[in-house]
């Protein structure tokens, strides 16, 4: 049996929760760590359904979930990038960065620390790299065929008038095909139903933007933040960082 090359991180959270953000940011503080994207799994535009007669990207029915599964499989063995995938998500701008450089710069060195001979993290990601699987419907229902691929899965909330003004104040998104805008009542009409649909399991009174189900975090081993909705993205990175270096040494040592 080959022994496992790479560490596979889920990041997910409703669409415009930051999920791309932290996982540049932290593929930046961790060595040897690279990012995939699950909107790098769509289906040809074409193949795409259709609600209230838009094309609707936040389903899983958009994306080719063999094909992640096959991507993850190829992570885990080899430790690369998959070499017949070509991230367009990558080409996608977060904006600007909303963590201070100093707290950054503080968590960088943290982690090199960390690293070093004598402390947990030493020797950990040299020959195993560390994976950010960043995607909008990682735990749900639908995606059940990959969760033995995760082997770490954060959690990221967001209200509904937060995920709405970050989605409308982006000008797109770089597809297969070309470039994607969001037309008129985009959010309200497919991604915030789409979002309630595919996670209200997870949560109490099926609210997605009240408390998470205690036993089903914990059965799926999913992580989230304290404090609710909205938490600020530099105390989401610094909570990130915490469960990594808190997470890794385990995992990496079990492999």
């Amino acid at each position: 049996m080959t022994s496992r090359k790479a560490v596979v991180v889920g990041i997910s959270g409703c669409s415009s929760s930051g999920k791309t953000t932290l996982s540049r940011l932290l593929r930046d503080i961790f060595p040897n760590t690279f990012v995939l994207h699950e909107d790098d799994f769509y289906r040809p535009e074409a193949e795409l359904p259709r609600k209230h007669d838009l094309l609707d990207w936040d389903c899983a029915e958009a994306l080719d979930i063999p094909r992640m599964g096959k991507s993850l499989d190829h992570i885990s063995q080899n430790g690369t990038f998959p070499p017949d995938l070509d991230s367009k998500e990558d080409r996608n701008s977060v904006g600007e960065c909303p963590v201070p450089g100093t707290t950054i710069e503080s968590l960088k060195a943290r982690v090199k620390s960390w690293t070093e001979p004598g402390n947990p993290g030493h020797g950990l990601l040299d020959s195993t790299r560390l994976c950010i699987f960043d995607g909008f419907l990682l735990y749900s229902k639908s995606m059940e065929p990959i969760q033995p691929q995760i082997d770490i899965k954060l959690f990221l909330r967001v209200s509904y008038a937060k995920a709405k003004a970050r989605r409308e104040a982006r000008s797109g998104y770089v597809t297969l095909e070309g470039f994607w805008e969001d037309p008129p009542g985009y959010v309200d009409k497919i991604v915030w139903p789409n979002y309630v649909e595919a996670h209200k399991w997870m949560f109490e009174n099926e609210d997605v933007e009240g408390k998470l189900k205690e036993d089903v975090v914990k059965e799926w081993d999913i992580k989230s933040q304290e404090g609710g909705a909205d938490v600020d993205m530099t105390t989401t990175l610094k909570w990130a960082v915490d469960t990594f270096m808190h997470q890794l040494p385990r995992i990496v040592k079990s492999s």
